[in-house]
């Protein structure tokens, strides 16, 4: 079992790498290797719509974003983390975020995804509610805790004293080591679901 956790902040030891690295010491004693890929300082671009992904079968800007995908098509579960910015993710994240979703060819059906957010105050909620959606749009089962997915710091370190947050950064990696598995054994004996022909119904037309 292998976990991708991408860190959408640009401090790679700051609040949002507390609540990561307790999620990596969980999933280490559960037997599940992790990989983190520091994102929040790198320069993303957008993407541009040309759907050039489509004939090549990666994405046009030949950047970490493909080498991220190639990641991503290995591992069983993706969590994403990012720290909240006016109520919304890093953009450098959700950048690599609608990119990668995109160009990415290979089938995520029944991979697990979760995501992790942090802020001083407000707006986790909206921001967690804002990553979800990049699983649900693609057959990927969202792991839960025992709370929303959140942990609260401002200054550095703060995440240290959120004793409540960190202990539902463990519950999640519980949880989703336990999803892991118990999905590896139900493709093993029965499959994964049949799927239909999509058919995609414009309201325009």
């Amino acid at each position: 079992m292998k976990v991708l956790i991408l860190n959408g902040s640009p401090k790679p030891n700051g609040n949002t790498g507390i609540a990561l690295n307790e999620l990596v010491k969980t999933f280490d004693k559960e037997g599940v290797e992790t990989e983190i890929v520091q994102l929040g300082a790198k320069d993303i671009r957008g993407c541009i719509g040309c759907r050039k992904c489509f004939e090549i079968g990666k994405c046009v800007f030949n950047d970490v974003v493909n080498e991220i995908a190639e990641k991503f098509k290995e591992a069983d579960g993706l969590i994403v983390a990012s720290p909240v910015y006016y109520a919304s993710a890093n953009a450098t994240l959700i950048a690599c975020l609608d990119r990668l979703f995109f160009s990415a060819r290979f089938d995520r059906t029944m991979k697990i995804g979760a995501s992790v957010v942090v802020a001083r105050r407000g707006g986790c909620s909206s921001t967690f509610d804002e990553l979800n959606k990049y699983f649900t749009i693609c057959g990927m089962p969202v792991a839960s805790s025992q709370y929303w997915n959140s942990v609260h710091g401002g200054a550095p370190g703060e995440a240290e004293q959120d004793i409540e947050g960190l202990q539902t950064m463990r519950t999640l990696a519980k949880n989703m080591a336990f999803l892991m598995k118990s999905i590896a054994l139900g493709k093993e004996k029965y499959g994964l679901p049949e799927k239909e022909d999509w058919t995609p119904t414009n309201f325009v037309r």
